[in-house]
């Protein structure tokens, strides 16, 4: 029998979290789940309105998106990022999670080749790398990434550390990824969640701004995510958009094996990318609660590090992140252990401000009575 690439898929680190999850349960006050970033805000009336109104829909749909979700796409670019992309410069995705463990697949990248991701970095790029057979580097110098290197994943805002790339990170990327002849794809799942600059709602810089591409896309992708800017993390939805000639082998490939989305799912992606209103009350909502829990943090003796974009407060103590962890579900607070995201998050702990108003106010408490 030939080798079964199931038994080595690596379980998810998730579930090592639960002995320290049982600790934080034992608070007299109850748990409260900080450790991951899946929205519990209500699902926008217009998408709700949009996916019931599509829900009769026997025939396939295309795995290039019907007209209607391809033109909110086009507009939806354009009008938070400018330019001037059409509608062949777009594909619909099942959700990020899948389009980044599949794309080194879909490039043919095997033994021997390299695919990059940053030195904090989401797992999935990781995995995406193995289930092919392809060498991993964490590096976030263009100056390290080797010859090899067929594939470089960006994250900007980063999921964890939340960091914001400037345009000239970027074209510094580009550049390298042109001299290698590699991919370069920036996960801007967080871009609507940016806190350092002016507080006008504008997004994080993308890897697709024509200051840093010149005008030309060649072997550049942005991945963005519904997930978190609309609360769709349960409709499975994204948008990747870039190099044409990318977006059409992934619009083949993918026709070939069925990845389309539900044509529901479809007509509620466009009513969403449509939708700026509940995207800037959603943004506020994050906004208050990061400003209520992130001085709580502080006060307790975390320092945070980054944390200039995204959902997430990113920190450390100075000790190991299990430490840190445990001190926080003492207080009946689960958070993330930095080491899920890289060896460089080893002292570190992620907290995540997708959790509902009461929990975040309840956690900032707790956290000021432990600190006074």
């Amino acid at each position: 029998m030939g080798k079964n690439l199931l038994r080595t898929v690596p379980a998810s680190p998730w579930e090592g979290l639960a002995a320290v999850r049982a600790l934080a349960a034992r608070h007299p006050d109850g748990l409260i789940d900080l450790s991951v970033g899946s929205p519990v805000d209500p699902v926008p009336d217009s998408v709700q309105r949009a996916l019931a109104a599509a829900a009769n829909a026997p025939g396939y749909t295309t795995a290039a998106g019907e007209p209607a979700l391809r033109e909110a796409m086009v507009r939806w670019r354009a009008r938070r990022y400018g330019g001037d992309l059409d509608i062949s410069h777009f594909v619909p995705v099942l959700g990020l999670k899948e389009f980044i463990a599949l794309l080194p697949q879909f490039l043919g990248l095997g033994p021997g080749d390299v695919m990059v991701q940053p030195l904090l970095h989401y797992p999935t790029y990781e995995l995406g790398a193995e289930l092919v057979g392809a060498t991993v580097l964490s590096a976030d110098d263009p100056e390290l990434w080797p010859a090899e290197t067929c594939l470089i994943w960006l994250n900007s805002p980063s999921n964890p550390d939340g960091r914001v790339s400037s345009p000239e990170i970027l074209r510094a990327a580009v550049r390298r990824a042109r001299e290698l002849g590699a991919v370069l794809v920036q996960d801007e799942c967080y871009a609507e969640f940016s806190w350092a600059g002016p507080d006008d709602g504008s997004p994080a810089p993308s890897l697709l701004d024509p200051q840093v591409t010149g005008g030309d896309l060649t072997g550049l992708l942005s991945a963005t995510s519904l997930s978190k800017r609309s609360n769709l993390a349960g409709y499975r939805a994204g948008v990747v958009c870039g190099d044409p000639a990318l977006i059409g082998g992934l619009v083949t490939v993918r026709k070939q094996i069925g990845l389309a989305l539900p044509a529901p799912v479809q007509a509620a992606a466009a009513a969403a990318l449509d939708d700026e209103e509940d995207v800037r009350a959603q943004r506020d909502r994050y906004r208050a609660r990061r400003e209520l829990l992130r001085p709580a943090l502080e006060a307790w003796g975390l320092r945070l590090s980054g944390s200039e974009g995204g959902l997430y407060l990113w920190g450390s103590r100075g000790e190991p992140a299990e430490e840190t962890l445990t001190a926080l579900a003492e207080l009946g607070i689960l958070a993330a252990p930095g080491t899920f995201y890289g060896a460089a998050g080893a002292s570190f702990v992620r907290l995540s401000t997708t959790a509902t108003d009461a929990h975040i106010a309840e956690s900032a408490r707790r956290l000021l009575a432990a600190a006074h």
